[in-house]
């Protein structure tokens, strides 16, 4: 410990010889000054790990010195020690960026702690967490062997994210490729558990957990309410991963009176989940009620061009007499424009929000090199994520209704999954390109490697050819051709895709928030 340099900065600095000998038996340097322009001169000369300064000195002041010290060295930590418990000093302090306070007279173990807070805040931690993931590592692996049911399998996923956000946070790398490790083979177990209950999920569904097509009459109309407006927020491709790194922002704003996950019904794609969302059917059921609502994967035009005439017929079947509105944000210009109205959607009992920022941002991670290099991992692309969100207009928006009485459901339609594993498949040129899903008549495949629905009814899904069916890739597989094989290989591989059989994909965020 004998590198860690500390500045102290008190005019009574001989009264604190038992503190800075404590230190120096603890094994830190100390270097003393009596007065507020020797610290800054020390602080220009030499480098030091931390500063204490004495908050009432003569000549230059505790929070005149503060400044000249940040305007010096922005980010070294400074303890003020002061005789006054008053606010307004502390208050003053601390929002000139102060890393911690003492009230005197202090005490060795007072500062001893301090010090570790500062100093070893980083090591701590990351060693902690990792003693804490080594203790749940066997619960989790235990889990796997288990027959888990949907909510558990909920759960494990929650814990999964929870560690891979906070052992990524300590820094934690060694713990870090063993929870990859691990998440590899809760994957690998889901596809399994997904392969033997999805199709008996759609036709019994007492035991299916809430997914798409069930949302909103399970998890969204219930909460509608006369006397305050509801907005439903669905930004698409929104990852459980993405939600938690987002959190933080919101609860600035709103408290969470409700978390939950759903499922995604396959494909785990917008036109098949967000169609399913607003119609409140599977889509084969849209494609029979709603045929000039329906746009097959080969067919040309929009594939989610009628939400808001599905939203429409869905209030009205659940026979609800409620003022509502639709509004799509996929643009910056959309964005403005969401922001420039947002207390006019307070006027509507339902306001759903669709925001497509994140799934364009998952699509242009594949297309451009420079985010492909900026959003390398998942750590990385729930940073870009929370850089978006902080500066976004739908981050300004919810600044401003959070001024009034309503109530915010955020949810996603589907996440993505960063895919590393190469399938080859062979289909004719009808084949849909999606590669995470494949639909059409003439496939050819490794069945093993696959979630295959041989008759898509089965899966309420659409058919489209007499012979057509579904192929799904589990875990982190893509689908690739062989014409150009290798090119397509590491074109894509390490970009983020959906569509298939994922923890990442298919587990997503339902949060419910009223305004602080």
């Amino acid at each position: 410990m004998s590198d860690i340099k500390i500045l102290w900065a008190d005019d009574e600095i001989d009264l604190l010889k038992s503190q800075i000998l404590f230190l120096t038996d603890k094994g830190y340097a100390v270097t003393e000054v009596t007065n507020g322009t020797d610290a800054v001169e020390k602080v220009r000369e030499e480098n030091f790990d931390v500063v204490f300064l004495d908050e009432n000195m003569p000549g230059l002041s505790g929070l005149e010195t503060l400044n000249q010290i940040k305007a010096e060295k922005p980010s070294l930590p400074i303890v003020m020690i002061t005789k006054s418990e008053e606010e307004d000093i502390m208050e003053e302090a601390i929002g000139r960026q102060i890393t911690d306070y003492l009230i005197k007279p202090v005490k060795p173990n007072q500062v001893l702690l301090t010090l570790k807070k500062i100093i070893d805040n980083k090591r701590l931690v990351q060693e902690k967490t990792t003693s804490d993931y080594q203790q749940d590592f066997q619960k989790i692996f235990m889990a796997f062997q288990q027959d888990m049911d949907a909510k558990e399998w909920s759960d494990i996923y929650k814990k999964i994210v929870n560690w891979e956000i906070k052992l990524g946070e300590s820094q934690s790398d060694q713990m870090k490729d063993v929870l990859d490790m691990q998440k590899t083979e809760a994957n690998r177990e889901f596809s399994k558990f997904i392969q033997k209950n999805y199709l008996d999920w759609l036709n019994e569904t007492q035991h299916a957990p809430v997914m798409s097509h069930n949302l909103m009459s399970r998890k969204v109309l219930p909460q509608l309410r006369d006397d305050v407006p509801t907005i439903f927020l669905l930004i698409d491709n929104l990852r459980y991963d993405q939600w938690k790194v987002i959190e933080p922002y919101l609860s600035r704003l709103y408290r969470v009176q409700e978390e939950d996950l759903f499922y995604s019904i396959l494909p785990t794609s917008t036109q098949y989940s967000r169609n399913a969302i607003f119609a409140g059917m599977m889509p084969l059921e849209i494609q029979k009620k709603f045929p000039k609502y329906w746009v097959n994967d080969e067919d040309e035009g929009s594939k989610n061009k009628f939400e808001k005439e599905l939203l429409t017929d869905l209030i009205v079947r659940h026979k609800l007499d409620y003022k509502f509105d639709y509004v799509k944000i996929a643009n910056t210009q959309d964005g403005d424009t969401l922001l420039d109205n947002a207390y006019n959607y307070l006027n509507n009992d339902l306001t759903v929000i669709v925001y497509n920022f994140v799934d364009m941002l998952s699509h242009a991670r594949t297309d451009m090199e420079v985010l492909r290099e900026l959003a390398r991992d998942e750590a990385a692309y729930r940073s870009i994520t929370e850089s978006w969100f902080e500066h976004s207009p739908l981050y300004g928006t919810l600044k401003r209704l959070a001024e009034r009485p309503h109530q915010l459901i955020i949810a996603t339609d589907h996440g993505t999954m960063r895919v590393r594993t190469p399938s080859k498949v062979i289909g004719d040129r009808n084949t849909t390109t999606n590669l995470r899903y494949k639909t059409g008549k003439n496939l050819n495949y490794q069945a093993k490697e696959v979630f295959e629905v041989v008759k898509p009814e089965e899966a309420f899904l659409p058919r489209q050819h007499v012979s057509s069916k579904y192929i799904f890739a589990l875990e982190d597989e893509y689908f690739v051709y062989p014409n150009n094989y290798n090119y397509y290989v590491n074109f894509f591989k390490d970009t983020f895709q959906h569509g298939g059989v994922s923890l990442e994909e298919m587990i997503i965020p339902y949060v419910r928030l009223t305004p602080r």
